[in-house]
């Protein structure tokens, strides 16, 4: 009998189709840039390969404004105008892409809470500057806000933690959960005075009965691994006292040296690093259950170096 393998991977033709055409940063080839990369490190066989829904409108409408998601169904019939102030165009058949982004994050947490697997990644997810009513920075929807609010509404769980260290500030995620307590957020990101979406300083920490509860960790331009090992310990100190009950991470390629719009400098041991802690934190705090989701980069090396680390950390990982 085969061993139950402990690590899911969510992927395929539905969720690779995500992308803005040729020549732009975050193009249709990301999701297949990663998959060869996994075969090469020989991890196909070590993780669990189940494919993409489409997410419902009612889980779509469980973080989006109803408005919003009806904007986004119109303009994928024709492919035309954009989704925000002009990074996110429209193209024939968005719709269906981005709702299958979040429902390979649902998919993936689905298996996690129904005890099929303990953690999960998903390579074209984490599209974290999505705001529940509008597209920014090249996400349409976004699939952890999703992802949140299914996890308190469907399975009951309050103390979500959201993780992230892509390059830019998860502005969609960290605004969305702004004033509630029960969302851990940390986040490690380049300073937002440099780089898009501005956002991010270390005073924003919550507001309202959330204040004081939410960490931003910003750094500045070139910072590499030196500057993130001692933020990483900030997190785990973060998430030890918040004590939660899922985590997601949001391990965006971007923050690896030689991405084409950022400035900071990691090496693919930052993100191993975060996926193994992360694992080790989620078997002690919240049963194991972690999920893992791509987020940027737009260097297509970093993509599969960062990525395939990542599942590798999962993969390795003993309790």
């Amino acid at each position: 009998m085969r061993k139950r393998r402990e690590t899911l991977l969510v992927a395929g033709d539905a969720i690779a189709r995500y992308g803005f055409g040729e020549g732009h940063p975050f193009g249709m080839d990301r999701h297949d840039v990663f998959l060869r990369e996994l075969k090469v490190e020989e991890l196909e066989d070590s993780v669990e390969l189940l494919a993409p829904r489409a997410a419902t409108r009612d889980e779509l409408e469980s973080f989006h404004d109803p408005a919003y998601v009806a904007l986004v169904a119109e303009r994928s019939v024709h492919g035309t105008g954009y989704l925000d102030a002009g990074d996110t165009p429209a193209y024939r058949g968005v719709f269906d892409a981005a709702s299958a982004v979040v429902g390979a994050t649902l998919v993936a947490t689905e298996a996690i809470m129904e005890g099929r697997a303990r953690r999960a990644f998903v390579p074209i997810a984490g599209l974290h500057h999505a705001s529940r009513a509008h597209a920014s920075g090249f996400c349409v929807f976004n699939d952890s806000g999703v992802v949140i609010e299914q996890l308190r509404r469907r399975w009951g769980i309050s103390r979500v933690a959201y993780v992230d260290i892509d390059a830019h500030h998860g502005d969609g995620v960290f605004y969305a959960f702004e004033d509630d307590p029960d969302v851990a957020f940390a986040d490690i990101h380049e300073d937002g005075r440099f780089l898009f979406p501005g956002t991010g300083a270390a005073h924003e920490t919550g507001r309202g009965r959330a204040a004081g509860t939410k960490l931003n960790i910003p750094l500045p331009p070139s910072a590499g691994d030196e500057a993130f090992w001692p933020a990483w310990e900030r997190v785990e100190a973060y998430l030890e006292a918040r004590r939660p009950e899922f985590i997601v991470l949001q391990c965006g390629a971007d923050s690896l040296e030689g991405d084409p719009i950022t400035h900071l400098r990691y090496t693919e041991e930052a993100h191993a690093h975060a996926a193994a802690r992360l694992a080790t934190l989620a078997d002690r705090l919240c049963e194991g259950r972690l999920l893992g989701v791509g987020g940027g980069g737009y260097n297509r090396r970093n993509i599969a170096r960062a990525w395939s680390r990542v599942v590798r950390s999962f993969v390795d990982h003993q309790r």
